[in-house]
């Protein structure tokens, strides 16, 4: 038996996770700043309410929903980033399937709509939903599948925490900005001519007078305005307090941490 304070602790570590991704939604805006941000405010969504399922599931006071309707919502959200996968895959290629922006949160939804489908526990299937299937130890059908879940979502927790220790933070992010928010090809076409006379510019002076032509060619050339409009991989400029990438990322891990421990204590 797994002692109640423990659930107790995971519970309260998912409850932290929904209220940082709420208070993400409401500082980030995505009604109000365009595409860019709300191609990330679906990340969001599936934080919360993945976090919020899962504390109604460690403890059956936080329950919220019945299991059929979390069902059909992690069924929309598997769909969804199923499609934001094969997106991903038409831009970068099978990279997309093992680090790319949105395979991590396919996986975390896929299980938790393997969790709610395949708990054999009574309590599952009564009117007050999941809520405290660990404390009456409900078991999945399928074990294996649920111990393939584990493996997968310890495998994207470590991956995040590389991503955090290296340099930059959450490439997941840089695909989605970069695709979100290209280079204005006007401005881009105006920093590539104007890099373009510099470059004569410098050789000119280089068959005029050698050493003349060897000070312009040592002197840096600025990068025109145009050219580099593309957010870096450290995630979407406004990238600060709440909204800076890394929070997102710490909060996949806890979830994906806390996922793994349940689907393996139900097997």
């Amino acid at each position: 038996m797994i002692p109640s304070w423990i659930l107790d602790v995971f519970a309260a570590i998912m409850l932290v996770v929904a209220a940082v991704s709420a208070g993400r939604l409401v500082a980030a805006r995505p009604w109000q700043r365009g595409a860019r941000r709300a191609a990330l405010a679906d990340i969001d969504v599936a934080h919360l309410l993945m976090a919020i399922a899962m504390a109604g599931t460690l403890v059956a006071g936080l329950w919220t929903l019945p299991g059929g309707a979390w069902e059909a919502v992690f069924g929309v959200m598997t769909a969804w980033f199923a499609y934001r996968v094969v997106l991903d895959a038409q831009v970068s290629g099978v990279r997309a399937l093992a680090g790319g922006h949105c395979a991590p949160h396919l996986t975390h939804a896929a299980a938790m709509l393997y969790m709610f489908a395949a708990v054999s526990a009574p309590a599952a299937h009564g009117s007050g939903g999941m809520g405290g299937a660990m404390s009456g130890m409900g078991t999945l059908e399928l074990p294996s599948l649920a111990f393939v879940f584990a493996l997968a979502l310890v495998g994207y927790s470590i991956w995040d925490l590389d991503q955090l220790s290296g340099p930059g933070t959450s490439g997941y992010y840089s695909l989605a900005v970069a695709r979100a928010a290209p280079a204005d090809p006007v401005l881009a076409g105006v920093g590539a001519m104007t890099a373009g006379a510099g470059a004569m510019a410098g050789m000119g002076a280089t068959t005029l007078s050698p050493a003349a032509g060897a000070a312009v060619a040592a002197e840096p050339v600025a990068e025109p305005a145009g050219i580099a409009q593309v957010p870096p991989a450290s995630g979407p400029a406004d990238g600060t307090g709440v909204l800076a990438p890394w929070v997102a990322t710490g909060c996949r891990i806890a979830m994906g941490i806390t996922m793994a421990f349940m689907l393996v204590i139900m097997i």
